[in-house]
């Protein structure tokens, strides 16, 4: 009889286990204790778990022409003392410079694990030429996209942003699948953007260097129609001197952003949804709405997303304003050039210094990240 109790009791306490160990728990469990807290992912890097995280690996420039290449290599992603690094190093270094206008790289891989992830933009294999350099840049982007994915949640950020000219971190998140169409229509939540420059101004004197970061939210019926102008906000801070904790509060009505505790932008699109928000209609008459079907004010926002951590340096879009001012020297490359990475490239000796490549093993340029938590709304 002891033993039968014993038995039981021990299938009991197993089973109490399987149900407190993922979320939602059963109701006997502790509400207190993660995860059954409403805590879904937790990221503290006691490794590099590339299970979890994917590396993207491609030339494309992220759609923006931007000046990197994207691999799976630990001089750029790593982890160290439990903090994620993600940092630039130079195509030179590897290839030698002749190779950015002469050489070819391909990235298509022979195995699953070295796939190229992005054909998009001439993103698996490229040849420089004289006028048409490789990607001058090296560095990382890495997505949860095959392991992770969720739909509304607290998104919390301890993260430090880079010091160098022309760097662009970003933390974000795209659709798991793209319900409602290619990009803008399916969305995308910009947790924080930033730029690596020291002392980068518009012709207002506001700074949008490193003392400057911002929260987005990218929506559309097509490119270029997309709505971000009214779920865009920029603040100002130490964000690349110190960690800082960034925030998306992601609710079946609104989406919230915070710094350090403090709100700095709510989107709340109203009862009639983002079509009405965006006011495409009157900007483009006759155009078909891709969120008619849906009942929910917040499509697209309203679909699984995942995790995406990245550094870029560059790019043609305007995220660098060519009107503005840089302190260490004018932007080397026009959005509208056609020979931007050369520009970009020749120009090493004004941006290069500014990432301190000799200095604390070049991290004062790389993304740091502590932790990522998540918790179900």
């Amino acid at each position: 009889m002891i033993g039968s109790l014993f038995f039981l009791m021990l299938l009991q306490s197993d089973k109490a286990k399987l149900l407190c160990s993922s979320y939602p728990c059963s109701d006997f469990c502790d509400k207190n204790t993660a995860p059954c807290n409403g805590l879904i992912f937790e990221e503290t890097w006691e490794d590099f778990n590339l299970d979890r995280w994917q590396h993207e690996i491609t030339m494309s420039g992220g759609g923006n022409w931007e000046f990197q290449m994207y691999t799976n290599n630990r001089s750029n992603s790593y982890v160290r003392d439990n903090t994620l690094f993600i940092k630039p190093t130079l195509t030179a270094d590897h290839y030698g410079e002749a190779h950015l206008s002469s050489g070819t790289v391909d990235l298509w891989g022979g195995a699953p694990a070295d796939q190229c992830t992005g054909n998009n933009f001439y993103g698996c294999t490229r040849t420089g030429s004289a006028d048409n350099y490789l990607n001058p840049i090296k560095s990382a982007r890495i997505r949860t996209v095959n392991s992770f994915n969720f739909k509304y949640g607290r998104v919390e950020v301890e993260a430090q942003m880079p010091k160098g000219d022309w760097l662009w971190p970003a933390i974000w998140m795209l659709p798991k699948v793209n319900r409602y169409g290619q990009w803008p229509a399916s969305g995308e939540i910009d947790i924080i953007e930033s730029r690596g420059n020291l002392n980068l101004t518009d012709s207002e004197g506001v700074s949008h260097g490193n003392d400057a970061m911002g929260s987005t939210l990218h929506w559309g019926p097509y490119w270029p129609l997309n709505g971000y102008p009214k779920t865009t906000k920029e603040v100002h801070g130490d964000f690349a001197a110190s960690f800082h904790k960034y925030v998306v509060d992601w609710k079946e009505d609104s989406i919230t952003f915070y710094v350090d505790g403090v709100e700095t932008l709510k989107v709340d699109p109203g009862n009639e949804g983002f079509w009405n928000f965006g006011e495409f209609a009157n900007d483009a008459p006759g155009i078909d709405n891709p969120w008619k079907y849906s009942k929910n004010k917040m499509t697209p926002f309203d679909q699984e997303f995942y995790l995406i951590i990245n550094l870029a340096v560059g790019g043609t879009v305007g995220y660098f304003n060519d009107s503005w001012t840089n302190a260490n020297g004018a932007k080397p490359w026009k959005n509208t050039s056609p020979t931007s990475a050369k520009d970009f490239w020749q120009a090493k000796d004004l941006w290069y210094p500014t990432w301190q490549a000799d200095v604390n093993n070049g991290e004062n340029a790389a993304l740091q990240i502590k932790s990522i938590r998540v918790w179900a709304n």
